[in-house]
C-alpha cells in the first residue's frame, strides 16, 4: 500500500481549514483561499487530508454555474450549495464515518470527493480507491473523472482491437487518458489538437495526430467518420448558456437512427467498479497521466483562467500544503 509521509494526520486541533471558496457564482473574481470550518464525514464517507487536486472542465461550469441547467441537478439554484470547489482528489485518510469498512486512517486513497481544493475534504467510500504504489500524489490527483469518464466512452464506443479511433481534444483531461486507454484495447488512434500541444499527444501513444483546434459541430465530424463508425460526444462544451452542449448531444441521438453511422452520447457515472479499472491501468503503465502545470491553492484562480484561455496542456493539478 502506498502511503504519504509520516506527518501527523490531521492533529492540529483546529477548527478552521484554507480552502477556495467562492459564495456566488461567476468567473474567478469571486474566488477568495480563506479559512472555513473543516468537514465532518457522514457515516458512509471519508475524510481526506488533501494532497493534490486535479483541475477538469467540471470545476469550472460549478464556478460560473453555467450552463443553467445543472443548477437544478443539486449544485444549487441560486447560489453554490457548496462555497468550496473541487471534485478531484489525492490524499490520506484522517477520519471515517461509522459504516466505513474499506479504509483506515493512514490509507493513501484517490477519487472523487467534494470540495477538494482544500486541506480537507470528504468522499463517498465508493468513490475512493487506494493509490498504487508506482503513482505518484499528483498523478492520482488528475486521474479520477477524466479517467473514468474515457473508460466510459470507450465502452460506450464498443471499442474492439484494431478499430481505428479518432480522439478531437486528445491534449485534454479525457482526451488524454481516451488515447493511452484506446491503444491498451488494440486501437489505431489519430489524436486531434493544436499545434503546440502535439508532441503531447504523440507523446501519450497516438499513432497518428492531426493540428486542428476549436470546437466541432456534427457535420464535420460525421465528414471523419467512416460510412458506419460510432461517434461518442463526451461532456457539453459550446451551445447556449441554458443547456450548454446538451443540444448538440441531443441533436445526435435524434439523427442517429436515420443515418448509417451511430451517434450516441453518455451521461458519465462514478463507481468503484470504475475507479478501481483505472486503478489497474495506472498499476500496469497502460495509463501515465498527462500532469501540465502546478498550482498552489492560492492559485486557483490563475489555474482556471489559464484552463479557460486554453493555456494549458496536460492536466493541471492543485497542490495542497499544510
Amino acid at each position: 500500500m502506498h502511503t504519504l509521509d509520516d506527518r501527523p494526520l490531521g492533529t492540529s486541533g483546529s477548527t478552521t481549514m484554507r480552502a477556495a471558496t467562492r459564495r456566488t457564482y461567476g468567473s474567478t473574481d469571486a474566488l477568495e483561499v480563506t479559512a472555513v470550518a473543516r468537514p465532518t464525514p457522514g457515516p458512509d464517507e471519508v475524510l481526506v487530508e488533501v494532497a493534490a487536486a486535479g483541475l477538469d472542465r467540471g470545476v469550472w461550469h460549478v464556478m460560473t454555474g453555467k450552463p443553467y441547467v445543472m443548477r437544478l441537478m443539486g449544485f444549487g439554484v441560486r447560489r453554490p450549495k457548496d462555497p468550496v470547489l473541487g471534485m478531484d482528489v489525492a490524499g490520506r485518510v484522517v477520519g471515517v464515518g461509522a459504516d466505513v469498512t474499506r479504509f483506515a486512517v493512514g490509507d493513501s486513497v484517490f477519487g472523487i470527493g467534494t470540495g477538494t481544493f482544500a486541506e480537507l475534504a470528504v468522499a463517498k467510500e465508493s468513490k475512493l480507491v487506494l493509490t498504487p504504489e508506482n503513482v505518484t500524489v499528483e498523478q492520482a490527483a488528475v486521474s479520477a473523472i477524466s479517467g473514468i469518464t474515457a473508460l466510459q466512452a470507450l465502452t460506450v464506443g464498443r471499442l474492439e482491437a484494431g478499430q481505428h479511433v479518432l480522439v478531437i481534444g486528445a491534449s485534454g483531461g479525457v482526451g488524454s487518458f481516451a488515447v493511452q486507454l484506446a491503444k491498451a484495447r488494440g486501437a489505431t488512434v489519430t489524436g486531434v489538437a493544436g499545434t503546440r500541444k502535439l508532441e503531447v499527444v504523440r507523446g501519450l501513444g497516438a499513432d497518428h495526430v492531426i493540428d486542428t483546434g476549436g470546437r466541432n459541430p456534427i457535420s464535420r465530424i460525421r465528414r471523419a467518420l467512416t460510412p458506419t463508425g460510432t461517434l461518442v460526444i463526451v461532456g457539453g462544451e459550446g451551445g447556449d448558456d441554458l443547456t450548454g452542449g446538451i443540444g448538440r448531444q441531443v441533436l445526435a441521438a435524434l439523427m442517429s437512427p436515420f443515418v448509417r453511422q451511430r451517434l450516441t452520447f453518455f451521461v458519465s457515472s462514478e463507481s468503484r467498479d470504475l475507479l478501481e479499472s483505472l486503478a489497474e491501468h495506472l498499476v500496469t503503465g497502460a495509463v501515465t497521466p498527462a500532469l501540465g502545470r502546478r498550482f498552489a491553492l492560492e492559485d486557483v484562480s490563475e489555474a482556471l483562467t489559464a484552463m479557460e484561455s486554453g493555456d494549458l496542456v496536460g492536466k493541471a493539478v492543485i497542490t495542497v500544503t499544510r
